[in-house]
């Protein structure tokens, strides 16, 4: 087994199974017994349930008849349609359901050797960053000799309820598993990244422009190994009621292909033909299906060809799987749940992305530099006590991908706090090289807010320009303890680490080499008026600040005289008597040129509003004015972990 898979409860799948055949006898696990504690952490939901192996229900059983298909298995009286739905997505991707149930064949029945069967089965899920294998029995929960959950079409094909016993024992019990969202099943079954989108809320339905451009990037995801889930919300309508058009309210449905479907004689050749964004779905209970345009057998189908409807896989039956145009599907649906399986191979010929994973924690402490369970931003008293993470944008601007995640909270529903908790984040442009904490927002921009949500991740794409970043993960109120993974897609390595310190480390070499005594923020916003460097009356300036033995260079803004830098530096100050020189410069290829400077004696008594500072030529402050002014901000203490 590879050492980067946990085992859950300790449980070794091998050892465990070579004392079973060893002892001649099949495997009952302990840690999730055949009893009602494994069916219900609530005590008034129990009923009559025989747990019975597979032998017992039929001839022959099996592992996997056929192989694995989105059709496979149906619901069952359990409310977890989002799993079934995240099952089915699972089905269509060979190389994943093997990851999730690994060495099928070897834990296969095998009727020649029955001595070599001991009912045993290990399961992997993505759990919070880790592959974790989890071991199970055979015993299955029944009623009148049928599997009251997840069961297969087929009678004597096990997998899907055998993992979903798995999944079950890692929530803490089947019960556990009742209402959930596919998204999250997903996760758990791949490690891919999840995306929650609101079709109302985007409009999805009305404006054309968006509908075309979500279309693209659903068929880009499921092109590369993604997976798509979607559900009607009504409030105010019962859970699983039809709507006049077949859907099911409340309930999960897999996207299952998203193609391009020209209609006419020559479907692949003629460019004249009408094109249609099509989009196919299947029911986890394996019936009721959308009765609107495109259905089964409604009369749109007589357009295509024999062979195209074949190639399309359509079938006339009611077997829970249909198709609609994606116009239908953004009108009908209100909510998409999307897991993108982010590439970060270097051999890959599709776009990588550079992978950064980071576990953390919400925890509350009375001393407001410990505390780190500070709330939304809407807490501006406490907002800036929550942990803080820094990141690097390299290039002039770079996408940036960010998922928050919490602990799956399922395992606590027997402890009355199984519920999700509120969570998103926030990201703030800050200073160029800052190291430290920050403890109050002056200069810094906020540039980016994550949806918040009761999920159990939040899912955001940005796109940043050049610079240095402070990505603040928070819950909604404040004061709510969870563990929590980040992780952040960027182009090339943004080394994305904790910010822990909240001021320069006092060491043996302090004594020596003395101690910061005041801190300094400067934000330089533009400059205006710029002397003329070229015959077309324009520059390429950038700034330089400097204080005591440190400088910090801007990016160079092109062929201007008026160029806006918002450019943040800070710096701690071990001379409070050395000024702080902002200078603008014109880049050059041979040479660069000085444009003039502003010497500032930056001390906490100066105004910490924006000002507007001539320029001068170097010298002291009585030193000649030079064409140009530059707008700054300066703020001072001399507590370090003030700014």
């Amino acid at each position: 087994m590879s050492s980067s898979v946990q085992l859950f409860r300790d449980q070794r799948y091998h050892e465990l199974k070579g004392q079973c055949l060893q002892q001649g006898r099949l495997f009952e696990d302990p840690e999730f017994p055949a009893s009602d504690e494994s069916l219900y952490y609530d005590s008034a939901a129990k009923g009559k349930v025989e747990w019975k192996r597979p032998k017992d229900l039929c001839e022959d059983p099996h592992l996997l008849v056929d192989g694995m298909s989105s059709h496979d298995f149906h619901q069952g009286k359990l409310g977890n349609c989002w799993f079934v739905a995240a099952c089915s997505c699972l089905a269509l991707r060979k190389s994943l359901w093997q990851q999730v149930i690994p060495d099928s064949k070897e834990q296969e029945w095998d009727p020649k050797n029955p001595r070599k069967y001991a009912g045993i089965f290990r399961f992997r899920f993505w759990r919070f960053g880790e592959w974790t294998e989890v071991v199970v029995d055979d015993l299955l929960p029944t009623e009148d000799g049928e599997l009251i959950y997840c069961r297969s079409n087929v009678r004597n094909e096990f997998w899907s309820a055998l993992l979903e016993k798995a999944y079950a024992k890692l929530a803490g019990s089947y019960q556990a598993l009742d209402g959930g969202c596919a998204a999250e099943a997903l996760v758990d079954f791949t490690g891919a990244v999840a995306e929650s989108i609101n079709l109302e809320e985007g409009k999805y339905g009305e404006v054309i422009s968006e509908q075309m451009k979500l279309f693209e990037d659903l068929m880009k995801v499921h092109k590369r190994g993604g997976f798509i889930s979607c559900s009607i919300s009504a409030p105010g309508r019962p859970s699983e009621a039809e709507t006049g058009m077949g859907l099911i309210v409340g309930h999960a449905y897999s996207v299952t292909a998203i193609r391009k479907l020209r209609l006419g004689e020559s479907l692949v050749f003629s460019f004249k033909a009408e094109k249609l964004f099509m989009i196919r779905l299947r029911n986890p209970w394996g019936k009721k299906e959308w009765h609107g345009a495109w259905s089964d057998s409604s009369e749109e189908w007589k357009k295509v060809s024999d062979s195209e409807r074949k190639n399309l896989g359509l079938t006339v039956k009611n077997d829970g799987e249909f198709w609609m145009t994606f116009e239908d599907w953004c009108k009908n649906f209100t909510d998409v749940d999307i897991c993108r399986t982010v590439n970060t191979s270097c051999f890959s010929l599709h776009k990588t992305w550079e992978k950064e994973i980071m576990y953390g924690a919400w925890a509350k402490h009375p001393e407001p530099l410990l505390n780190r369970s500070g709330g939304c931003f809407d807490n501006r008293e406490t907002f800036l006590q929550n942990p803080q993470y820094l990141f690097d944008v390299k290039k002039a601007q770079d996408k940036v991908l960010v998922s928050l995640q919490q602990e799956d909270r399922r395992k606590y529903r027997k402890e009355g706090r199984g519920d999700n908790i509120t969570i998103g984040f926030e990201i703030l442009k800050v200073e160029d090289n800052r190291r430290y904490r920050l403890h109050k927002l002056t200069v810094q921009e906020r540039v980016a807010t994550s949806p918040y949500s009761n999920t159990r991740s939040v899912f955001l794409r940005r796109t940043l320009q050049q610079g240095r970043y402070v990505l603040v993960p928070t819950t909604y109120i404040p004061g709510v303890p969870t563990k929590f993974i980040l992780r952040l897609y960027t182009d090339v390595p943004s080394k994305l680490r904790e910010l822990k310190a909240d001021r320069p480390k006092m060491t043996c070499w302090s004594l020596l080499r003395g101690y910061p005594r005041r801190v300094t923020q400067i934000k330089v916003h533009s400059a205006e008026g710029l002397q003329k460097q070229d015959r077309s009356g324009g520059a390429d300036p950038y700034v330089l600040i400097k204080c005591e033995n440190q400088s910090r260079r801007s990016p160079v803004q092109h062929d201007t005289t008026s160029p806006v830098f918002n450019t943040q530096v800070i710096f701690y100050r071990k001379d409070i008597d050395s000024p702080v020189t902002i200078q603008v410069w014109s880049s050059s290829l041979l040479s660069d040129r000085f444009l003039g400077q502003a010497v500032l004696a930056a001390s906490p008594g100066e105004p910490r509003e924006q000002r507007r500072l001539r320029l001068r030529g170097r010298g002291g402050g009585e030193a000649a004015e030079l064409p140009g002014h530059i707008s700054v901000t300066v703020l001072c203490s001399d507590d370090l972990a003030e700014l």
